[in-house]
Parts: structure tokens; C-alpha cells; sequence
């Protein structure tokens, strides 16, 4: 028999799984190789509170054990976009089927939302005894739509569909049902549907939960379960098995894609075959030597392995007086075959650690099996003290594994299993496992590796950080690359994300731990943000220095390959060499700097850095959706809008700065006055040169000219600075050079912009018109730079992300500076600045991560390029499961019961009680000197316009509080200071601002007064006003909190007017009770948010009594 089986190999991937004792795979195969037995033994106390009948309990032939798994009736709703309801009429076994399936694809590295090949799912699922509860305790009661719902969520039909539908698998999805073998006949479908090519990967495995756990089962001589709660597979004792819950999913993969792709694999599987029994048995459900014979016989003979290389079985092993004799007898039979060999072949059964899983029974054993081989050890097989008189061990191939041993190989043959898996009702299947062959290592990892993390709730990402980080400390010599790789490739990204730059493991574990905000950062949305639109800035001179981008210059292709093409250009067509000025040795680091800041090699230096970065983000998928550059910057935009040519756009740019250079010198200042202001200034002699920000004006002109503006500048006390420039650009000096210049782009095909960027002449968006005239490139030579006019229009989308392409960070400055920007604003650059100590490619690697926090979608593919990595099994996402639950009451019999009830459902039939009334107290309140408030305290005060914020602000200046932040209601938000702030209260995203800014400036508060709900009286009040002043400002405050992660204890007074009928002589304004709801609601959401419901009636004369009321 041949050992090759070229292209018929499956590779296992991924692995999940829930079992008793086991929450995961890694506590699985720490309770097998330290040989547990997972068996839960129950009390009489316990069984009877169960619903267990207490006589039942007491017959000695009620054996109280059985192998159970924890949180059966938890789940993840939230995860999984369920409706609470919906996730209570559904069967548990769906519930951890669905949650198995997603992680497994994770840990094989997979989202299944950019995969795109076919993902197939094969599963099945015991018998439903959560619906049988529920429906005897209804007596069989219910409507037809929730009988239809009912039916949706429990029958075995919908188990691997609503999988697919709800993860997005476009392959096959398929229910198998075929009793204990169940899961591994899902292994061997999913084998032949991925060799014929139905589908690129395929998800595998079954799910038994028995409703409810805590009971035991009646012992019957010559049955299938155990007399003592005990499985002794092979042992002379063995009287059988016993029950068990528990889940398993592998996701599998052809070998030689699983290779090339660089997958994890835990084991290969090389072949597997099914059949039945037929009639050749003694009834319908015991087992037939003759048929397990011929599936074993034809599983080896489709994997092309020879026997005598298999040195592990994981059989059936159920432990019964019957059925252990006829397995091994036919497994000796098929072996016998092809080796006279004495127990060389180690076996073992699952179901000793676990029980009998029934549907998940299969799948169980191949993950241990898989595990094993991973691990290159073979568990132990518990419960086993000598053979069962029936087995001849001595004479069979076969032995007993009673310890944890190393799987030792000979000859270099590859270690090699098989499993069995018999159903009753005679379906066999079995498979044969090989160890996954040496994959070819991944190659070496960039400068500086960017891990990403997101969840579906700031609770789930600390818990997401912490287990990478403990999987980082355990895991020390993994691939800090391929970790990387693996977050951004393998995960799906959620609404609250986290990033990190680090260029080591030992580096990531001790951040992770320290949580340091420096280099962590994290963000929140209040839901998975869509892709937002990108805006390039090209910087201008000025921003260049020697070696900006060298680091990315060594290590990214795209980017090495843009700048030599483009110096070989500059090369061949100008005699101009650019590289050894950019980039030079290190003994001509000063000669080069001094060449830099020369005009002529300056803006060709610039422009070939710039569209180098720039055609970098693009090929990482970062598109601009607009762009603008500072004057030189401007051409960049032009050739990748493809108004020119590359090779054009050279030329040209390489003429300008040639002839600039040639005119005389000049100087340039910046000047503390806006446009207007400037003009007294202005002569022949000195122009406008820029407007580069608010309230800020460059002047350009002749040395004596500026120094004329200078002496009047400083007679009147106003403020400049003197630029390092060479000439002066923008300006009359220039004028000598415009026919030339103007003759030069003649000589260039000039398109229209494919891309809208921004005219630095006009301020506002190129036309075509100026796009292709080439007196509009002399007139940008000349005319001053109108860059503040130029950000205006792109802030002018709420949605644009800025993103500076350069060296530097000047134009993010200013576009973060100016007027129209809001605090919620997405601003980055790409490159550091020359005093920045960061290497290259971390700084560039945090704004990706900061982009990708932002919504914008990285091509990882394009990003690695040809670069080999491999994927990791990393941690799965850790969902945070809450109780569902029908509530079915007590049986009437000892069968199936339910857990406690959740009353999730119930309905008090007394209408009576489904309303409340409150009842007040009197009370005077007492008066709080300024003694009662903690002086050190912060306040956030979001003042009415009925003066009782201001009276309370005026309280708490004389000592009260250390700082108060005001808010006032307006048309558009505004931060007048760093402690008054207008917003507009019907906008989440100016409450969302205004909690970034004060988490920013570490000015958050320990109390909050929220009295936007406070009104003006005898003044209508429409439902609309106070539902925007009431209970929107305060769901937006909250939202607010909750996405910066503020997790400090904060008092919320929230006031209001009317809104209470205390004497039933007040003036009630039902309208504003909507705020009330909330309030609790908050209170149970946030345990950090102490809300206080404080209704006041405002005095007629807003006087000392306000000032009073103010003061308690």
C-alpha cells in the first residue's frame, strides 16, 4: 500500500469546542493529557431542586452522574444581532453550534465576510429536549406564530442554515443526522464536498446538550449506560458509558492551499470512509463487526496508508460488555490484513474524560486525536485497571494508553491515527489523521508590527486585550509579524477598536499589560462605522529634510520602486541625480542637507517623496476621495488626479524649482493679521505670499521690502516671524520667470482632473478649465497660496478624513487649527517630523491603525505584498453571554426539566399590576453650605436659560468645586475656552466632542448637572422641544461617556420644572417625562452613572428665591 495520496489530503485549520471540564480547546487538552475525568456527580438535594422525582432519586438503580458543560443557557445575543426573545425559543444546541462555527474560522484566522472562497457546513444536533420542556409545561398551548417561531429556532432542519445566514457561508449547508456518529460523518461530507470542489473551506462538527443537565439516568443491565456513573472503556469493569453535553466545530482545508496560504494546521486528514450494517447484526442497535471492518478497511485503503504506520486508535469506546469486543475485533481483523505486529498501536477513548457526547460524540474524538498529534503526545485513557476478559490485547496490534506518553515515530514515518465513530442505527465512519507536514517559515516581519483589536462592547476589547496579552506571555517565541497579520486578516473589525505599534513580543505583552494610553489608543461607535471618505494634503516647501522616508525606503517595496522611478526620470530627462541628496552616505549628510534646501532640488524632492507615499496608501486601498497641496504640493494632486503625466509632472515641477532658483533672493514673514488687516502693508515690493491659517498672513517680497513691513510691524506691537527661505515665492520677484514657465507646461498634454482637488489660486476646487490653460500654473507660481480657503471647502463634509502625504506635519497643524474644524475631526500624517525620534515606519504603521479605527479599510494583501506569513491561532473573541431561558415551570415526572426560569416571557395576566403610581414624601431639604461639596471636585454643567445654572455656577465659584466646565445651547458647536462650551442639543456628535475634549485635557467631571430639561414657564412646550432638550441631550451625554469608555464615578443631577405632580396643584408638562425613563435606565446600563431625578418649581421672580433653590 502506497504512503502518497498526492491532492487528496484535507488539512484541519481551525478548532472549537465546549466540553465538560473544557471551556475551549486549550483547557480540552490540558484535561486530557492530565487524564480528568469530567463527570459531575449530583447531590439528592440538587436533583430533587432540579425537578428530579425524589422517589426516582432514592432507587438505587438511579445513577446521579452525568458529564455536563458550564452556561448551557447563556449566549451572546448581542454578538449574533438575536432579538432577546428569539434567542429564548431557541435551542441551546443551536445557540453553542452558531458560537463554535465563529470560532473556529477565528481560530484558523478567517472572517468569513472577506474570504472569498466558498465556506461550506456540515453539522448535526441531538435530539431537542429543551422544546419538549418548554412545551409540556404549555400542555400544548401556544399560538400558531409561536409555534412557527419555535419550530425556526429548535428543529434539527435549521441548525446549519441559520449558521450560513447568520456568518455569511455561501457553501453548502447541510443537517446530518446519523445518531452517535453524527459529527464525524459531518467530517467525512465535508471532506468529499471540498475535494470536489463544492466548496474552498468547510466547517464540520456536532452539538448535544440534553435540558436539563442536572439528572442522571436509570441503569438497565445490558443497556448502553454505565451501572456506576463511570465509562471504563476495554476494562474489565466497563458496564457501559455515560451522558454528556458539549459542542465541536473544525474548519478544514485543502492541504496543498492550507500550505500555500500559510494556514495553521493541526492535523491532516488523509482519508475517511462511512457505511452501515445493513442487517448483518443481531438487532437494529447493536453494532456488526463485518461492518466496522470493511468502513476501517476502506478508510485506509482511500488514505493510502499501511496499517502498521498507524500507531493510534481513538475508538468508539463506549465501554459496554458488548460493543468493546466486536471494535477491537474488527479492528484486528482489518490490521491483521497488512501486519502480524503485536501492540504497537496505542488506543483510547474520549468518552472515559467525558462521556458520550451523542452527536458531538465524533468530532469530539477528532479534536483530541488532532491535538494530540499537534502535540506529539498521546493522552491518557482513564478508568482502566486490566482488559476486558472478551479482548486478546496480548495477540491483537492493540494496547491500552493508561498515561501520558510522547507519541514517539520511527523511521521518519509520520505520526499517524485513526477514529472510529458507530452510530446507532449502524452508520460507521472512519477516518485516518496524520501530523501536519513542516510548513516553510514565514519570512522576516517589517520594521515595526501593528496589532489591531475590536469588539462589540468596551467591556469585550479589555477582555480581547487581556487574553492576547496572557497569550503573548505564554507564547514568547511566536512571530510578532504573524500575530499582526492574523488580527488584521483573521478577525472582523467591530465599532470599539484598539491599535498598537510595537516591534516585539516582550514589547506588546508589557503594554498590553500597562494599558499605557500613550501607545494604546482605543476608539468607540456607537455602531461599525461605515468607510469614510479620505482627503490628501500634499505638503509644500519647507517640510523637507534629509532621509524623510528612508526606513520606508528600505523596507516597502511600492514605495522604493515610486522613488527610484521617479529619480531615474528626473535622471534621464533633467541630468538631475536626486537620490544621493535624498537619501545620501553618511559622511554627506550636511552637504546633501545644504543641496535640499536649494529651490531646484527642493521641489522635486518634495514631489517625488510625496507621490511615492502617496501611490503607497493607494496601493494599501487608502483612495483619495479629494485632495490639495501647498503650492508645490498642488502638482502632486495634479498628476494623481491625471491631469499630466508622471513623467510631465517631473519635468515641469524639475522647471520650476530651476527657475525660481535663478531669480534673485528674497525673504517671506509671517504676520499675526488676517487678510484685511495686512493690506496697509502691502507695497510693490511686498505681496501676500500665503494665507496659511486663521488670522495668520504670509508676506512675500525683497529683503528691503520685508524689512520695511518688519520696523512697522514692530512699532505697533504686532507679532511676525521671519521664515527660512531662500527667495521669496509667490510673489513679484517671480514675475521675471512666467513667460518661460508658461512655455514649458505648453509643451505638456494637460487632462481633465479624474480626481476634484483644490486650486490654491482660487481657494476653492479646481475646473477644468484651469486644470488644462497653462497660464493657470503660472499664476500658481505667482499669486499667493489661499491653503486656509483651500481647508475650508474640505471641512465642509462632516464625513472627510484629512490625511497630510509628506514629510512632516505643517498642513495637519493647520487644518487642525482652523475655525471650522471640529473636535471630532479624523486629522493624521504620514511622516514625521525631522525632530521625531519614531522610526519611519511606526509612525506611518499608527496612522494606518488610527485610519483603520477611523472605518477606513487597509488591502492587508497589498500591504504584505510578497512577503510570507503565516497564520496564528490567537485567541477568539470573547463573547459575553447572558442568561435566555424559556420559562417551562416543574415537570411532572422525572424526564426533561427546565433550569431556573428566567421569567423572560411570563405575562401577569392581572392587568392591574402592570402599572404603578408614585407617592411622595414631604421633605424640606436642607440648606448645603459650601462646606457639604467636595472642593476638589470637577463640574460639567449644561446650563437651561432660565438662570438656574448660572445661580448654581455662581454657588460653586466661591470654593465649591476646582473647575467648572459650561455648556450652553447654540446653533452650532463651539469651544469658546477650555472650560465653555456652546453645542447644539439635538447633535450626538457635539456631545461626543465635547466628552473627547475634556478626556484630551484630563478636565473630566466628577458631578454633572443637566439641566437642559429646565424651561422657561408660560411658554409652550412642544413634545418635539422636550424630547430634545429631556431625553435626547441626556441619551447623547450618555452615548457620549460610554464611547470615550469613562468609567469614573460621576453624580448626574438631571433637572427639570413641572415635570411631577407632587401637590396635584402644579401645572404638569407631561412632555418632559420622557427623560424620567431614562434616568433609571441609565442607573442599570452604567453602575458608574449615579442619576438623581431633580424636579423643582421654579420661583415667579427670579430672584434671591432662585439663588436660594440654586444653593440646595
Amino acid at each position: 500500500m502506497s504512503d502518497a495520496n498526492e491532492g487528496l489530503d484535507i488539512a484541519i485549520i481551525g478548532m472549537a469546542g465546549r466540553f465538560p471540564g473544557a471551556e475551549n480547546i486549550e483547557q480540552f487538552w490540558e484535561l486530557l493529557k492530565n487524564g480528568v475525568e469530567a463527570v459531575t456527580f449530583f447531590t439528592d438535594e440538587e436533583l430533587i431542586e432540579a425537578g428530579v422525582d425524589p422517589k426516582l432519586v432514592k432507587d438505587p438503580n438511579y445513577i446521579k452522574s452525568r458529564a455536563i458543560i458550564k452556561d448551557e443557557d447563556k449566549f451572546d445575543a448581542r454578538f449574533f444581532d438575536f432579538f432577546p426573545r428569539e434567542v429564548e425559543m431557541m435551542d441551546p444546541q443551536h445557540r453553542l453550534f452558531l458560537e463554535a462555527a465563529w470560532n473556529a474560522l477565528e481560530d484558523a484566522g478567517y472572517n468569513p465576510d472577506t474570504y472569498d472562497g466558498l465556506v461550506g457546513l456540515f453539522g448535526g444536533v441531538s435530539l431537542n429536549t429543551y422544546l419538549y420542556s418548554y412545551l409540556m409545561s404549555q400542555k400544548g398551548f401556544i399560538s400558531s406564530a409561536e409555534g412557527y417561531q419555535l419550530s425556526i429556532g429548535n428543529d434539527k432542519d435549521f441548525l446549519t442554515t441559520r449558521v450560513s445566514y447568520k456568518l455569511n457561508l455561501t457553501g453548502p449547508s447541510v443537517d446530518v443526522q446519523t445518531a452517535c456518529s453524527t459529527s464525524l460523518v459531518a467530517v467525512h461530507l465535508a471532506c468529499q464536498n471540498l475535494l470536489n470542489y463544492s466548496c474552498d473551506m468547510a466547517l464540520a462538527g456536532g452539538v448535544s446538550i440534553t435540558i436539563p443537565q442536572k439528572q442522571g439516568y436509570y441503569y438497565q443491565e445490558g443497556m448502553i449506560l454505565s451501572k456506576d456513573g463511570h465509562c471504563r472503556a476495554f476494562d474489565h469493569r466497563a458496564s457501559g458509558t455515560i451522558s454528556g453535553s458539549g459542542v465541536g466545530m473544525v474548519l478544514l482545508k485543502r492541504l496543498d492551499e492550507a500550505l500555500e496560504d500559510g494556514d495553521h494546521i493541526y492535523a491532516v486528514i488523509k482519508g475517511s470512509a462511512y457505511n452501515n450494517d445493513g442487517s448483518n447484526r443481531v438487532g437494529y442497535t447493536a453494532p456488526s463487526v463485518d461492518g466496522q471492518s470493511e468502513v476501517i478497511a476502506n478508510a485506509q485503503a482511500v488514505s493510502g496508508v499501511d496499517p502498521e504506520t498507524i500507531t493510534y486508535i481513538e475508538a468508539h469506546g463506549t465501554g459496554t460488555v458488548m460493543g468493546d469486543p466486536i471494535e477491537i475485533a474488527a479492528l484486528t481483523q482489518v490490521f491483521r490484513e497488512q501486519t502480524d505486529k503485536k501492540q504497537f498501536c496505542a488506543i483510547g477513548s474520549v468518552k472515559t474524560n467525558i462521556g458520550h457526547l451523542d452527536a458531538a460524540a465524533g468530532v469530539a474524538g477528532l479534536i483530541k486525536t488532532a491535538l494530540a498529534l499537534h502535540h506529539k503526545q498521546i493522552p491518557p485513557s482513564v478508568n482502566f485497571e486490566k482488559p476486558n476478559p472478551k479482548i486478546d490485547f496480548e495477540n491483537s496490534p492493540f494496547f491500552v494508553n493508561t498515561e501520558l506518553s510522547d507519541w514517539k515515530t520511527e523511521n521518519g514515518i509520520p505520526r499517524r491515527a485513526g477514529i472510529s465513530s458507530f452510530g446507532i442505527g449502524g452508520t460507521n465512519v472512519h477516518a485516518i489523521l496524520e501530523e501536519a507536514p513542516a510548513v516553510e517559515a514565514s519570512d522576516p516581519g517589517k520594521p515595526a508590527q501593528l496589532l489591531m483589536l475590536s469588539a462589540k462592547s468596551p467591556e469585550a476589547l479589555d477582555q480581547a486585550t487581556g487574553n492576547l496579552a496572557n497569550f503573548l506571555k505564554k507564547n514568547p517565541d511566536v512571530s510578532l509579524a504573524d500575530v499582526a497579520y492574523t488580527l488584521q486578516v483573521g478577525r472582523k473589525a467591530f465599532n470599539h477598536r484598539r491599535i498598537l505599534v510595537a516591534n516585539s513580543v516582550s514589547d506588546v505583552a508589557q503594554a498590553l499589560g500597562d494599558m499605557d494610553p500613550k501607545r494604546i489608543l482605543t476608539t468607540g461607535h456607537q455602531k461599525d462605522p461605515e468607510q469614510p471618505p479620505v482627503a490628501f494634503m500634499f505638503s509644500g516647501q519647507g517640510s523637507q529634510y534629509v532621509n524623510m522616508g528612508k526606513e520606508l525606503y528600505r523596507h516597502e517595496p511600492v514605495f522604493r520602486e515610486e522613488v527610484d522611478r521617479c529619480c531615474a526620470i528626473l535622471k534621464e530627462e533633467m541630468n538631475l541625480d536626486l537620490l544621493p541628496i535624498i537619501y545620501p552616505e553618511e559622511d554627506e549628510q550636511e552637504a546633501a542637507a545644504e543641496k535640499l534646501n536649494q529651490t531646484e532640488y527642493t521641489q522635486p524632492a518634495l514631489f517625488v517623496i510625496e507621490y511615492a507615499l502617496a501611490r503607497l496608501w493607494m496601493h494599501w486601498g487608502v483612495q483619495p476621495a479629494a485632495m490639495v497641496g501647498h503650492s508645490i504640493g498642488e502638482y502632486v494632486a495634479a498628476v494623481i488626479a491625471e491631469v499630466m503625466s508622471l513623467k510631465d509632472g517631473l519635468k515641469i515641477v524639475a522647471t520650476r524649482g530651476k527657475l525660481m532658483q535663478s531669480m534673485p533672493p528674497g525673504a517671506m514673514i509671517s504676520v499675526q493679521l488676517d487678510e484685511n488687516s495686512v493690506k496697509e502693508y502691502l507695497s510693490e515690493q511686498v505681496t501676500i505670499g500665503a494665507l496659511n491659517s486663521s488670522g495668520v498672513t504670509v508676506l512675500s517680497g525683497t529683503f528691503e521690502g520685508i524689512e520695511e513691513v518688519e520696523k512697522k510691524l514692530t512699532a505697533k506691537n504686532i507679532q511676525f516671524r521671519r521664515l527660512r527661505t531662500s527667495h521669496a515665492f509667490h510673489s513679484s520677484m517671480m514675475d521675471a520667470i512666467l513667460d518661460e514657465f508658461t512655455r514649458a507646461v505648453s509643451q505638456v498634454k494637460l487632462q481633465s482632473p479624474k480626481i476634484g482637488y483644490l486650486s490654491n489660486t482660487s481657494g476653492t476646487w479646481i475646473t477644468e478649465q484651469e486644470a488644462t490653460n497653462p497660464a493657470y500654473y503660472a499664476n500658481h507660481l505667482r499669486n499667493a497660496v489661499r491653503f486656509t480657503d483651500n481647508v475650508y471647502e474640505l471641512l465642509q463634509n462632516q464625513n472627510l478624513l484629512l490625511l497630510e502625504v509628506g514629510p512632516g506635519t505643517v498642513l495637519t497643524t493647520l487644518a487642525r487649527r482652523h475655525p471650522s474644524n471640529s473636535l471630532g475631526r479624523i486629522i493624521l500624517s504620514s511622516m514625521r517630523h525631522p525632530n521625531d525620534e519614531t522610526g519611519d515606519f511606526e509612525f506611518l504603521l499608527r496612522t494606518v491603525g488610527r485610519l483603520w479605527m477611523a472605518g477606513v479599510e487597509i488591502d492587508w494583501n497589498h500591504y504584505y505584498g510578497e512577503e510570507r506569513r503565516l497564520r496564528v491561532a490567537l485567541p477568539t473573541y470573547p463573547f459575553e453571554r447572558k442568561r435566555f431561558w424559556l420559562k417551562t415551570g416543574k415537570p411532572v415526572t422525572g424526564g426533561a426539566v427546565s433550569g431556573e426560569e428566567s421569567g423572560a416571557i411570563g405575562k401577569n395576566k392581572d392587568i392591574s399590576k402592570w402599572f404603578y403610581l408614585p407617592v411622595w414624601k414631604q421633605w424640606q431639604i436642607p440648606f448645603s453650605p459650601d462646606s457639604a461639596l467636595n472642593p476638589d471636585h470637577r463640574w460639567l454643567i449644561l446650563k437651561d436659560q432660565t438662570g438656574l445654572g448660572n445661580q448654581m455656577i455662581e454657588h460653586l465659584k466661591n470654593g465649591a468645586a476646582k473647575e467648572i466646565v459650561i455648556v450652553e445651547q447654540s446653533s452650532a458647536f463651539e469651544k469658546k475656552s477650555d472650560t465653555h462650551f456652546a453645542i447644539r442639543i439635538d447633535h450626538p456628535e457635539d456631545y461626543a466632542a465635547l466628552i473627547r475634549d475634556l478626556k484630551e485635557s484630563d478636565r473630566l467631571p466628577d458631578n454633572i448637572v443637566h439641566a437642559f430639561n429646565v424651561l422657561v414657564r408660560n411658554q409652550p412646550t412642544t413634545f418635539d422641544k422636550a424630547l430634545k432638550t429631556g431625553y435626547l441631550s441626556l441619551l447623547y451625554l450618555v452615548q457620549a461617556l460610554s464611547a470615550e469608555r469613562i468609567t469614573r464615578h460621576i453624580q448626574v443631577g438631571i433637572f427639570s420644572n413641572d415635570m411631577f405632580n407632587i401637590t396635584g396643584y402644579e401645572r404638569i408638562e407631561p412632555a418632559l417625562a420622557t427623560i424620567h425613563g431614562l434616568s433609571k435606565v441609565v442607573a442599570q446600563e452604567f453602575p458608574n452613572l449615579v442619576c438623581r431625578d431633580i424636579d423643582v418649581s421654579l420661583p415667579h421672580t427670579m430672584g434671591n428665591e432662585l439663588s436660594e433653590l440654586a444653593k440646595r
